[in-house]
């Protein structure tokens, strides 16, 4: 077996193929040392979705933009004595709702 990492598109596209070809998903999983549960994911999602290639964007949803995360540790940095509660606060009256661990230091 081989270490754990993503399968990309074109060999997604390639076991698809052998498949396709009404090869086993065993022959198949086996040519291409990979195990079968992933082979046999793979051809399942295939025929569900009638693509190969994986889904990007999982996560949650982020509620501030990067340039707002950008002004807030600068208004954090330019006043060191207020409060991540204060700051948070200030932020929150503008409509947004911010994580107070962004704002320790990583340090």
């Amino acid at each position: 077996m081989s270490s754990r990492h993503h399968i990309d598109d074109f060999m997604r596209g390639r076991i698809i193929g052998k498949i396709e070809e009404e090869r086993k998903i065993t022959d198949v999983a086996r040519e291409f040392n990979i195990a079968h549960s992933v082979v046999s994911r793979l051809w399942k999602s295939f025929k569900t979705t009638g693509m190969c290639s994986r889904r990007h964007g999982g996560g949650r949803v982020r509620s501030t933009t990067p340039a707002e995360d950008r002004y807030i540790v600068l208004s954090a940095k330019r006043n060191r004595r207020t409060t991540a509660q204060q700051v948070e606060n200030q932020f929150l009256a503008s409509g947004k709702q911010i994580s107070r661990k962004k704002l320790l230091p990583d340090v």
